[in-house]
C-alpha cells in the first residue's frame, strides 16, 4: 500500500500546481491512495464545495483540514454531505463533519484521521485523548492508518508521532507551510514528519504576499494577508510506503517541487 500526501495547498497557485503535477506524481510513484491538505485552498483560507470536487477529480481520494477549515463560511452547506473531507477530530461535540474517515482501495481500507494541536493554537479538545479513542475504531478494522496533525510546534507534532508509534502507519505534520528534514521511520513501525510543507507561492511568505508580512514586523499594525496573484510556485508531498500486512511504514520520500528543486519523471 503506498500514499501520497500533499500539504497544505494555499490558493489558486497551490491549485494549479496540484492539477499540473499530481498526474506527474502518480505515474512517477504510483501510489494507492492520494490525500490532500486543502484547508487554505479557497483564497488562503477556507475550502469551497467546488474546489473540494476539482481535487477530487485531479486524483485526491481523501481532502483534510485544519484551523482554517471554517473561514470560508460555504463549508457549512456541504461539509455534512461531503464524504472524502476530514476535519480536525478534535473540535467540540456537535461541530459538523467529522474526523476519521474510512476509504476502501481495491480489497483494503484506509483511515484517514486529521487532528489539530493546541500549543500556541485554539483550546480545543485534547488531540492525544482523541487519537487514543478514534485509533482504537480503526484498527478494529484496518492496520492502514494516516493521521495529518495539523499544529504549530515540533514538540507537540513529534509526541503525537511517539504517542502513536506502532498503532498507526504514519504521522504526518501540517499548519506550519515550511518543509521539514526529519522524516524517518520510529521504532514501532510508524512513519512521521514533522510538517509535509507548502503547495503555493514560492516567493512569498508562508503563501502570502511577503510585503505586507514584512510590514507587519516593522510595524506591529495591522495588516491584511493576501495571496500573491502571479510569481513562482512550489509543491510540497510526503509518498508513503507501508507493509501490506502489518500496515506500518517501510519509507517515506519528501517531495519539493519549485524552480530550485525541478521535478524529474
Amino acid at each position: 500500500m503506498n500514499l501520497l500526501f500533499i500539504g497544505d495547498v494555499v490558493g489558486s497557485s497551490g491549485r494549479d500546481m496540484v492539477k499540473e503535477y499530481l498526474p506527474k506524481l502518480k505515474e512517477k510513484y504510483r501510489p494507492h491512495f492520494t490525500i490532500i491538505n486543502g484547508e487554505n485552498a479557497a483564497g488562503g483560507r477556507g475550502i469551497t464545495e467546488k474546489i473540494y470536487r476539482e481535487f477530487l477529480a485531479y486524483g485526491a481520494q481523501a481532502i483534510t483540514l485544519g484551523n482554517h477549515a471554517w473561514d470560508n463560511r460555504e463549508i457549512f452547506e456541504f461539509i455534512g454531505t461531503a464524504k472524502n473531507l476530514v476535519r480536525p477530530a478534535n473540535f467540540p461535540e456537535g461541530t459538523p463533519g467529522k474526523g476519521l474517515a474510512f476509504f476502501k482501495v481495491n480489497d483494503l481500507e484506509v483511515a484517514v484521521i486529521n487532528l489539530q494541536g493546541r500549543t500556541f493554537m485554539a483550546p480545543l479538545d485534547c488531540p492525544f485523548r482523541k487519537a487514543e479513542e478514534l485509533v482504537e475504531i480503526a484498527r478494529e478494522r484496518t492496520p492502514f492508518i494516516f493521521v495529518d496533525f495539523h499544529a504549530e510546534v515540533t514538540s507537540e507534532k513529534q509526541a503525537m508521532g511517539w504517542f502513536l508509534d506502532g498503532r498507526v502507519s504514519a504521522v504526518v505534520g501540517t499548519h506550519t507551510h515550511v518543509q521539514t528534514a526529519d522524516s524517518r521511520v520510529l521504532p514501532g513501525g510508524t512513519g512521521y514528519l514533522s510538517d509535509v510543507g507548502m503547495t503555493g507561492p514560492y516567493d512569498g511568505i508562508l503563501g502570502m504576499e511577503r510585503e505586507a508580512v514584512l510590514k507587519k514586523f516593522l510595524t506591529s499594525l495591522p495588516v491584511r494577508f493576501e495571496v500573491p496573484k502571479s510569481g513562482r510556485n512550489q509543491l510540497s508531498a510526503v509518498y508513503i510506503e507501508l507493509d501490506r500486512k502489518s500496515g506500518h511504514c517501510k519509507k517515506l520520500d519528501r517531495i519539493l517541487i519549485n524552480d530550485d528543486h525541478p521535478f524529474y519523471s
